[in-house]
């Protein structure tokens, strides 16, 4: 079903996971408590190890200005998706990205999903965008299309998040191209959040569409993958018009010189590459089927995260995902509350996969907490 929203945020708690600090001190937790954060889905594996060295002989670059157009990243990450250059945007992280095309809007009508990402939301309020929301109803989350495409035709754009965070569900390839379809006739622009689909599992990046789909654009991160949030570093692919007039609404320099000359680089690391799947292949199903024999409930999963909650009986039993949350921040966990999504308010847990260590002290410490 759809309904009319407004952008809501519980301002009591941080907004992004990763944010250690503001929940210690809300806990009355030292500033020094130690805490294994699984509230970022980042790469337990980077930055890469070169990237150290790499920094200390680019110094120099401080002193001049980026260049204007970013040629250079922008030809390696047309290369690396099959596209023309002329159909990249490189973005200060995934979230300019996503206010960029929400810019192309101004004034108008967003169909967001929830619960999903909350910047969508954010950048939709910030140029007065008109929002409504197509539910996603637990405990699964799927997408009734039906619902979907009917919704789709009474909007100028479609936010989507594929895999979609925080749920990690996926919306099938199928169903986008049924969607893209349907609002081609409608003037619908479509708008997929693909920030995860290097750290995802079975999930078919939706690149070749923009061959047949104008009205489609893709924004991508690459802070998460290479665990570099604190650079910023992200980009869109559409068509080349899109991406000029995206363009005209990005601040001159919005890119520092070295995450623009980190591109080509980090693209051309295949080792960290493959070694990032293989991890993934081994740790996502194994974390996955571990939570739910803690009796958790676990949303299916194709990311590198997973939105759990104590089933019913834990429940019952007095053991709320609050509780829960709180349980494992004083034994030194950090998992990512969902205050902040639209529709969970609270009422689920979102874990990031980590290294094997880090998943194994999860899961004993998620033990320890539902006894």
């Amino acid at each position: 079903m759809s309904r009319q929203t407004n952008v809501h945020e519980a301002a009591d708690w941080p907004s992004h996971g990763g944010q250690a600090a503001a929940l210690l001190k809300r806990f009355g937790l030292p500033a020094d408590h130690v805490v294994d954060d699984v509230s970022a889905n980042l790469n337990p594996f980077g930055p890469p190890e070169w990237l150290a060295g790499w920094f200390g002989t680019r110094l120099g670059v401080l002193s001049r200005y980026p260049s204007p157009d970013y040629v250079a990243a922008r030809q390696a990450i047309a290369a690396h998706n099959d596209v023309q250059p002329a159909q990249v945007l490189l973005t200060n992280g995934g979230a300019e990205a996503i206010f960029l095309a929400a810019a192309l809007h101004a004034s108008g009508r967003a169909l967001l999903l929830a619960p999903s990402f909350g910047e969508y939301a954010r950048a939709c309020s910030a140029h007065r965008i008109e929002m409504t929301e197509h539910v996603l109803r637990e405990p699964h989350f799927a997408c009734q299309m039906d619902d979907l495409l009917e919704s789709a035709a009474n909007a100028d754009v479609v936010f989507l998040c594929r895999p979609n965070n925080p749920t990690g569900t996926l919306i099938a390839i199928e169903a986008v191209e049924a969607l893209l379809a349907h609002t081609q006739a409608t003037g619908t622009q479509v708008v997929v959040d693909e920030a995860f689909i290097d750290l995802s599992i079975g999930v078919e990046a939706l690149t070749p569409l923009l061959k047949r789909y104008c009205h489609l654009v893709l924004l991508r991160s690459m802070t998460k993958f290479y665990t570099l949030p604190g650079l910023r570093l992200g980009y869109v692919l559409a068509a080349e018009n899109l991406v000029d007039t995206m363009s005209r609404h990005q601040p001159p320099w919005s890119v520092n010189h070295f995450a623009a000359e980190l591109v080509a680089p980090l693209l051309a690391d295949g080792e960290f590459a493959q070694l990032t799947r293989q991890w993934l292949a081994s740790e996502q199903p194994r974390l996955g089927k571990a939570l739910q024999a803690l009796g958790l409930e676990v949303v299916p999963s194709h990311s590198c995260f997973f939105l759990v909650r104590p089933s019913v009986l834990q429940r019952e039993r007095g053991v709320t995902s609050a509780d829960l949350f709180e349980r494992m921040l004083y034994k030194g966990l950090l998992a990512r509350h969902t205050h902040s999504f639209k529709g969970l308010e609270g009422s689920w847990l979102r874990l990031a996969l980590r290294d094997e260590a880090t998943n194994n002290r999860l899961l004993k410490v998620l033990h320890d907490c539902l006894c």
